[in-house]
């Protein structure tokens, strides 16, 4: 099943069909960064129509995100609550690769009726900020 799931041409065609639009009716405290995770397709780009074991594969080793909320602390020296000299590592609708394991994890209806992931981290939980196509990223098993 693995060695399957490694050789799927997902083929998003988009971002929105990767990210597509969600409300996680949740707004971060504190230094938490909310995130979307990419949603995995039903199908494959040749019309093959993949199992909920692949789609559970790939979603749970996508590392890829959207930030889609900052808590008012993230990014920030927790003592004197100025701005890291750096400035911040993300913004809302950057994308960041994430932790495979971690974070406050949940599942919310999209507006197409799909379902989305979303997760909270800590803002120094997040691993690196995407600077290419978030979409050629593939998942590794």
């Amino acid at each position: 099943m693995q060695e399957i799931a490694n050789k799927i041409d997902f083929g998003y065609d988009t971002l929105d069909e990767a990210f597509p639009l969600c409300d996680a009716g949740v707004t971060p405290f504190g230094s938490r960064v909310l995130c979307q995770i990419r949603t995995p397709k039903h199908k494959t780009k040749g019309g093959i129509i993949l199992t909920s074991d692949v789609r559970e594969t790939e979603h749970y080793n996508t590392q890829v995100a959207k930030v889609i909320g900052i808590g008012s602390l993230a990014f920030k020296n927790r003592n004197t609550m100025e701005a890291w000299p750096e400035g911040s590592w993300c913004e809302v609708d950057d994308f960041v690769r994430i932790p495979r394991y971690g974070g406050d994890r949940w599942s919310v209806k999209t507006a197409d009726g799909d379902e989305a992931i979303v997760v909270i981290f800590n803002d120094l939980d997040l691993v690196g900020k995407v600077t290419g196509d978030p979409l050629a990223i593939k998942a590794f098993l």
